[in-house]
């Protein structure tokens, strides 16, 4: 019984739900008020707002955020390719490479350093990248590990390489986008004659 109960209890809230929906759901529609070319229908759908539209107007183009299109982030890739990454997020910006080996002077310890590269911004400036160096020191045995961050003239060399690397790419894509620019230019030139 209180099964029966609660199925009623339910079909009373659906039926009040839809009660309050217009009884006009289904219109009929007159050819002579629909028009017949796709973007003239596009354009009258959008006006009445029963559209969605995926770019503004007839604009095309815009950001990419894709990291090939990045000259910064694909530097940091090239420079720092010597050590695989723990975390490599684009959208985060930051890079974080595998703890590897720091080459320690002291045979009774191993030290370990990770490079944390931070994106501050995607222009190609000094001041775009922060960069941070971590070292973890153990003893040879593998107990009582410290881990520090340090500052080290790495970072700096670090950066300048990193932004030397990104200014080449960005070059290298300026001097590809104007020759194919000048070649279709001269081709419309030429077409005109």
């Amino acid at each position: 019984m209180p099964f029966i109960k609660k199925y009623f209890i339910y079909l009373i809230l659906l039926l009040l739900t839809f009660s309050g929906c217009s009884n006009n759901i289904f219109r009929r529609a007159d050819v002579k008020d629909t028009p017949i070319n796709v973007n003239d229908r596009i354009k009258k759908n959008i006006e009445e707002g029963r559209g969605i539209r995926f770019k503004k107007g007839s604009s095309s183009g815009g950001t990419f955020d894709f990291a090939s299109s990045n000259e910064l982030w694909r530097a940091s890739m090239d420079v720092l390719d010597f050590v695989p990454f723990s975390n490599a997020s684009y959208s985060g910006g930051i890079l974080i490479t595998e703890w590897f080996d720091g080459n320690s002077n002291d045979k009774n310890e191993k030290r370990d350093l990770k490079i944390t590269v931070r994106f501050l911004t995607n222009e190609i400036r000094s001041d775009a990248l922060d960069i941070s160096i971590h070292e973890r020191k153990c003893q040879s045995n593998g107990t009582s590990c410290s881990v520090n961050k340090i500052k080290s003239e790495l970072e700096p060399q670090i950066g300048l390489a990193i932004l030397k690397r990104a200014a080449i790419l960005e070059k290298k894509q300026f001097s590809k986008n104007s020759k194919d620019y000048l070649s279709k230019k001269r081709t419309t030139l030429e077409k005109k004659k």
